[in-house]
């Protein structure tokens, strides 16, 4: 046996293969080879015994938390204007904010104290809007690379509806997003995605565009659907030959016909739910920012009854936290409330939040996530010191997302290499 990037972790490792529990294997052995997971043993096979084991002694070991919707630029707004609504808040701060990423300096310095973030919190792959400068995306595609994350990243793309020092022209904004295609499209880790930032602010020959990228290059899509009341009235106003938001995007080749994410999905019918499930969609749930700019609550556990997989996003700068497990707590808080006016839905539990956040969001990169037999090695060491009583496994892991931070993180593992 090849010796080559064969990673052994010591530990009791806990994951969720399926939404509803957690797995759980007490002082066991999680061997990778190559960056893909072979396997978990009580005992150490014969074959490994020459090898070096990391020995993490009775920490957790889990999945690499995945963030399904990020802004990268937004990162320096973090908190700032959370007291309005959506399409004010976009006027008044992130667009303005966003244009600072026309200067490369400027650029280099958030997005690189952005990725540093992302590594301290555990994030090992996420779904990433950049804005719309060529220069500055291609700049956190190699900060990105050198971390050793895996990410999909989109330069934004928006030609219409939006303050003139910030809108493309949209035949630059298709080329220039193609050529980053061709850039990054071989790359192992940090790949490219078509990103309109949202239907408003793009044209009708945009999105046409963008979805024959889409379709040309097998990209998947990102971008936002029905977060807030006033941002759907305005689609409706913009795009009045569709009767639903969602099929301004299907009409032009970005909802399914790749895979895709769409963040919030907070004011949908029912019948737009069961089109979630049958395109396989994949509606992102960012608690954080769906709160602090007063959107509403996504009915994540009549997405779920319906046969829809669910992501979960930090969103920030609407957010405010790059650390996952915020997130999975805030999407279960939302829950029982949204539980206490739909008594027929109720509140998420703790693993199948989890699974949001690592296996469920993990699917969008293909076998990532988990810890089954040929999943990708990424995971974290959780170590939780503060504890004033002996906890067990499940303990534990309630006791870290609830009340942990970055710091009781002790060591992060992205495709089996240490990060």
């Amino acid at each position: 046996m090849g010796k080559k990037y064969i990673l052994i972790l010591k530990g009791t490792i806990l994951f969720t293969p399926t939404a509803g529990k957690f797995e759980i294997h007490p002082d066991s052995y999680l061997i990778s080879q190559g960056g893909v997971i072979c396997g978990i043993y009580k005992d150490l096979p014969e074959e490994y015994k020459d090898l070096m084991v990391e020995d993490y002694g009775s920490s957790l070991i889990i999945p690499g938390f995945v963030d399904l919707h990020t802004h990268a630029p937004q990162f320096n707004q973090i908190g700032l204007g959370l007291d309005y609504k959506l399409l004010d808040w976009l006027n008044h701060y992130t667009f303005q904010e966003e244009n600072k990423f026309r200067q490369v300096e400027y650029a280099q310095k958030v997005y690189e104290k952005f990725a540093n973030t992302l590594v301290s919190s555990g994030t090992t792959r996420s779904a990433i809007f950049a804005t719309i400068h060529p220069q500055s995306c291609q700049i956190l595609f190699e900060i990105l690379k050198k971390k050793g994350l895996g990410a999909y990243l989109g330069k934004v793309n928006m030609d219409t509806k939006c303050p003139d020092f910030i809108k493309e022209n949209t035949q630059q904004s298709l080329a220039n997003t193609e050529e980053l295609i061709l850039a990054w499209s071989d790359s192992e880790l940090v790949k490219p995605i078509i990103t309109p930032r949202f239907a408003p602010t793009s044209t009708r020959k945009l999105l046409e565009g963008l979805g024959k990228l889409a379709l040309k290059y097998n990209l998947p899509v990102q971008s936002h659907l029905a977060e807030n009341p006033g941002e759907i009235e305005w689609v409706q106003a913009l795009f009045p030959e569709h009767d639903a938001y969602y099929k301004v995007y299907d009409h032009y080749n970005l909802f399914g016909q790749t895979p895709t994410l769409m963040a919030h999905c907070i004011h949908l019918t029912d019948d737009e739910i069961d089109i979630l499930a049958k395109k396989k969609v994949i509606p992102v749930h960012c608690p954080d920012s769906n709160l602090n700019l007063t959107s509403g609550i996504m009915p994540a556990r009549k997405m779920l009854k319906a046969g829809v997989n669910i992501g979960l996003g930090s969103d920030i700068g609407a957010g405010h936290s790059l650390f996952m497990p915020q997130t999975i707590v805030r999407a279960i808080q939302l829950s029982k409330i949204y539980s206490l006016q739909h008594e027929e839905d109720a509140p998420l539990t703790l693993p199948e939040a989890f699974y949001m956040a690592t296996k469920g969001g993990g699917s969008f990169f293909g076998k990532v996530g988990s810890f089954e037999p040929g999943y990708a090695a990424d995971a974290l060491v959780i170590k939780n010191e503060n504890q004033l009583s002996e906890l067990s496994p499940l303990e534990e892991i309630q006791h870290f997302i609830y009340t942990g931070n970055a710091q009781n993180i002790a060591a992060r593992y992205a495709a089996g290499k240490k990060l």
